[in-house]
This record gives structure tokens, C-alpha cells and sequence, in this order.
């Protein structure tokens, strides 16, 4: 038995437990979330801006949880319990899209579904990096990338084929964007129950745990500059469902769109478990640089892109920078802080990143469309602009400080 086998024969029962967890998740998730930013734009009629506007309330708000989520697991010493409230409240969420008929009711469904994502995921990845040993941090983060993309690409599947049976036009339609929220329900509620029965509670230290605020006292110099590197990125990161909406004007009709985020997540998930090992050998920044670089790379391509093809590659591309990048950075935060301050510390990081999707969503639909009279710089402007942050982000994070203690992982 080679090496390698050897490594994930040895990844804990709650890795494990987390990852189909995470794959069911997202069967039910993916099979709605590529449809609706086009039921809001071709169903519902909504500009632009208003679906930046959209996606950037839902992940802002929803962010602010994560401080306190994480921080409260932190508090407990115990991580299940908020990871399993917060899938369950996504799930009870989802149905209510069947009945929407204005753009304020996705809104609110989108707000408590990404306010279950605030809930779970920072006690959910404070789960995964307390169970395994850090020799292997990189291996279960990019296999929980890698379970989390699987069921990306088998809900993309179903939806493709519910697309293909159920319309006969190139257009989304109501009536199948409503057969597809019924039957992402049945992996929805099957996750959380995989989860509650699964998953082992491992109990941490509180001691030392603080109110939740929107502070970096007591943390890492290292960590502190991580964080703020990957804030300037994600300024430039809009919401994906400008990619799709940047496939759709470059040509690609509804099964195409479909088809092309099936090929990104059949790429990130091939990626993503080999690129988290490789992390551990090393090292977590190089990996995070080469994907930052790749992204502007291929947020380049999106910004010049005239056809639906390349779209269609461009977001293969796209897949192995998530693949690189997602699961070693959540290992990188792990690297910079102590285990009783991991679930804040993934609180903070995430709600960072989701507190940016405002401006970032905004200044996306803005580029794109104008507001007061002013016509834009055109679809191809977000991702110019998103290019260049990333490269300057990249830079940044290629120059931040050697490890200064002992167990870091440059």
C-alpha cells in the first residue's frame, strides 16, 4: 500500500463525516445556486446591479455570524452543535424559493441561507483542523474542498438534466427553477442528518475566550497581515454569479452555462485533495500565491472573452485555482493560530471575506452596467478590475514575513 493511501486510511472519522456532509450540501446547493442569478435576471427581471446588491446583503450580513459562531465554539470548547444549527436553519430555508416572485423575497432567502453558512462554518472547519494532525492539515482541508466540489458537480448534473427533460427553450423558466428547489431538499435535509449522527464533538479549551468583535488583538502579526492580504483580494472577487451572467452575454445559452460550471467543479474537485497535500509538503503560501496569480490570469480572460467557448475553458482554468487555493488557505489560518482561538480566528477570516462580497459585488455591477446616467465600462470591466487586485494581492502575500514561530507552515 503506497504512501498516500496510507494517509487517508489514517484521516479521522469527522473528516470523513464533515465531507459527505459538505458533498450532500452542496448537491443541494449547486443545483439552485447557478440557476438564480438567472432566474432573478431573465425570470424576475432584475438588473444587474440589484443582483450585486443581492448576493452582497446575503453575505455581508450573514458574514457577522461568523465572529460570533466561531468565537462562541471557541467559548463552549465544542464545535458539532453550531455546524449542525446552521445546515439545518439553510435547509429549512431553501423551499421558500419555490414560492418567490420578487427580488426582495430571494433576498431574504438568501439572507437566511448564507446566515446558516455564518452559523456552521467557522466551527465546522475549527472541527476539521482540531480532529487531524497537523501533518496532514493540508490533505483534510483539500479533501473537504474535494467532497464539497463532488457534490457541486453531481448537483450541476442534476440540474442540467432537470434543464434538458423539463423546458424546451433556451431561457430558464419558473416552473423548472421550482422542480429544482423541490428536489434539492432531499440531499439538503440527508446532510444534516449525516452530520448529527457522524460527527464526534472534540472539546477545546475556552479558557481566555473574549466577547465577539471585529478585532485582531491577541492575534498573530502574521496572521493579522494574512488577513488583511486576503481582504484587498477579495475586493477584486465579485460574486460568481457575474461569471455566469459573463457567460451568458459571451454566448452560452442556459445547458451551456450549466455545462461550464459542471467542468469548474469536475476540475476543483480533482484538484483540490492532491493540492492539499502538496501544501503540506510545501508549504501553504507558494500554493496560495500560484492560484492568486492564476485567478488574475483567468479573471484577464473572462474581461476580454468573446465567445461562449472561451468562457467554457476559462472556467476550467478557474477550477484549479480554487483547487489550489480554497483548501490551503483554510489550513493556513490553522497554521498561524493556537487551537483555543481556532474557531475565532476562522470567524474573523471568513466573516472578512464575506463582509468584502458587498463592496466587491457592488463595484462589479456598477462596472458593468453604470448607475446615474452612466453607461459602465461594460461586462468585460468587472473582471479586469478583479485581475488586477489579485495580482497586487499575490505580491503581497509572496512578500509576507517568514514563519516567526516554531510549527508554522510558510
Amino acid at each position: 500500500m503506497n504512501g498516500s493511501t496510507e494517509s487517508r486510511l489514517r484521516i479521522p472519522r469527522n473528516v470523513w463525516v464533515v465531507t459527505l456532509t459538505s458533498f450532500l450540501t452542496d448537491v443541494s446547493s449547486e443545483m439552485i445556486s447557478n440557476l438564480l442569478p438567472l432566474f432573478l435576471f431573465t425570470v424576475l427581471g432584475v438588473r444587474t446591479s440589484m443582483i450585486g446588491l443581492i448576493e452582497g446583503v446575503a453575505e455581508t450580513t450573514a458574514s457577522l455570524l461568523k465572529v460570533f459562531s466561531g468565537w462562541f465554539s471557541d467559548r463552549l470548547g465544542r464545535r458539532k452543535v453550531l455546524a449542525v444549527l446552521g445546515y439545518g436553519l439553510s435547509t429549512v430555508a431553501k423551499p421558500f424559493l419555490y414560492f418567490a416572485t420578487t427580488w426582495g423575497w430571494v433576498l431574504g432567502v438568501r439572507f437566511a441561507d448564507r446566515a446558516g453558512k455564518g452559523l456552521r462554518t467557522a466551527p465546522r472547519d475549527a472541527l476539521v483542523a482540531d480532529s487531524v494532525d497537523e501533518r496532514q492539515r493540508g490533505l483534510a482541508f483539500g479533501l473537504h474542498r474535494a467532497g464539497d466540489t463532488a457534490g457541486a458537480f453531481v448537483g450541476l448534473l442534476v440540474a442540467l438534466t432537470v434543464l434538458l427533460t423539463a423546458q424546451h427553450t433556451a431561457a430558464l423558466e419558473r416552473r423548472t427553477f421550482q422542480i429544482v428547489v423541490l428536489l434539492s431538499l432531499i440531499p439538503a435535509v440527508l446532510a444534516v442528518v449525516v452530520l448529527a449522527l457522524g460527527a464526534r464533538e472534540v472539546k477545546v479549551s475556552g479558557a481566555g475566550a473574549e466577547r465577539p468583535r471585529l478585532s485582531l488583538a491577541g492575534f498573530d502579526r502574521r496572521f493579522r497581515l494574512f488577513l488583511g492580504i486576503v481582504v484587498l483580494f477579495t475586493l477584486g472577487n465579485s460574486s460568481d454569479a457575474f461569471l455566469i451572467l459573463r457567460a451568458q452575454n459571451a454566448g452560452l445559452s442556459v445547458a451551456g452555462v450549466l455545462g461550464m460550471m459542471i467542468t469548474f467543479n469536475l476540475v476543483y474537485s480533482l484538484v483540490s485533495s492532491p493540492a492539499g497535500a502538496l501544501s503540506d509538503r510545501i508549504g501553504r503560501r507558494r500554493l496560495l500565491v500560484a492560484g492568486w496569480l492564476l485567478y488574475a490570469v483567468v479573471y484577464l480572460g473572462f474581461s476580454r472573452a468573446t465567445a461562449g467557448w472561451h468562457a467554457w475553458a476559462l472556467m476550467g482554468v478557474y477550477g484549479i485555482y480554487y483547487g489550489l487555493s480554497e483548501g490551503a488557505a483554510k489550513a493556513f489560518v490553522a497554521d498561524l493560530v493556537p487551537s483555543e482561538r481556532r474557531g475565532t480566528a476562522y470567524g474573523v477570516y471568513n466573516a472578512a471575506i464575506g463582509l468584502m462580497a458587498l463592496p466587491a459585488s457592488l463595484v462589479a455591477g456598477i462596472l458593468w452596467q453604470g448607475a446615474g446616467g452612466w453607461e459602465g465600462l461594460g461586462p468585460g470591466a468587472p473582471f479586469l478590475f478583479g485581475a488586477v487586485v489579485a495580482l497586487l494581492a499575490a505580491v503581497l502575500l509572496a512578500l509576507l514575513p517568514e514563519r516567526q514561530t516554531t510549527g508554522e507552515v510558510a
